[in-house]
């Protein structure tokens, strides 16, 4: 099964594109569990908002295709219970404050890495695409006080922050790339060392990484930065 990693942004009539592989393997997953209709779990965190996140990702990966909705929806300062990942073909963990995801999500690293292993798709919409890589990029637009990207981008830290994530992907990753201007951040924190390399994902993209090896579906382009000899290393995968 595969890690799906979607680069945020709703549509105003969804067509399902950046779900598509996702719900096809959650699907597989219930067939082979003797189940017709895949379960999906599906984490939102939020201010006040959760619920209504939560509700925008069901409504948007459902043009994809049918699925039983698992939902757990926790403010900032809640909690996510074991419980929500329990028996389900497939886990979706939403977008929103991203070192925040982090937080909630970290006592569940250790399952989450298990279930993929065994062949549970996983789906991360912007925070929880992020969070997917070994070592997160949680946010921040400064390194060094010297800025590299929008502060509206910089999910309220000011430095540049990196952190353990899940460890499903071996590179860093970021979202909203076109959108919000954040490569120059994800070429920054490569040139500095700070990460290893990194892949960023536009909008209405998902990055699909599975025994295939990398691919992209979806309206926009994933940005891959490599370190090199004279700098970094820029180019683009197509979808």
């Amino acid at each position: 099964m595969s890690v799906h990693l979607v680069g945020g942004g709703w549509q105003d009539a969804p067509d399902g594109v950046v779900y598509a592989g996702f719900l096809r393997e959650a699907a597989a997953r219930a067939a082979s569990a003797g189940r017709e209709v895949p379960r999906v779990a599906v984490v939102a965190v939020g201010d006040g908002d959760e619920r209504e996140h939560a509700a925008k990702l069901v409504e948007a990966a459902s043009a994809a295709g049918g699925f039983e909705a698992h939902v757990t929806a926790v403010g900032r300062d809640g909690e996510i219970p074991a419980a929500a990942f329990a028996d389900v073909d497939g886990i979706v963990i939403g977008g929103g404050l991203t070192p925040r995801y982090r937080d909630l999500v970290e006592p569940h690293f250790g399952e989450l890495r298990r279930q993929v292993a065994a062949g549970v798709p996983y789906l991360g919409f912007s925070a929880g695409a992020v969070i997917a890589a070994e070592r997160a990029l949680v946010g921040g637009w400064r390194i060094g006080g010297v800025a590299v990207a929008p502060e509206d981008a910089g999910e309220e830290l000011d430095e540049l922050t990196v952190a353990p994530g899940i460890g499903l992907v071996d590179v860093a990753i970021d979202v909203h790339v076109a959108q919000w201007g954040t490569l120059s951040r994800l070429v920054a924190a490569v040139e500095a060392a700070i990460v290893e390399g990194g892949l960023g994902i536009d909008e209405h993209t998902v990055l699909i990484v599975g025994e295939g090896g990398l691919r992209v579906e979806g309206a926009g382009s994933v940005w891959r930065v490599l370190p090199a000899e004279s700098g970094v290393l820029v180019g683009t995968i197509g979808g």
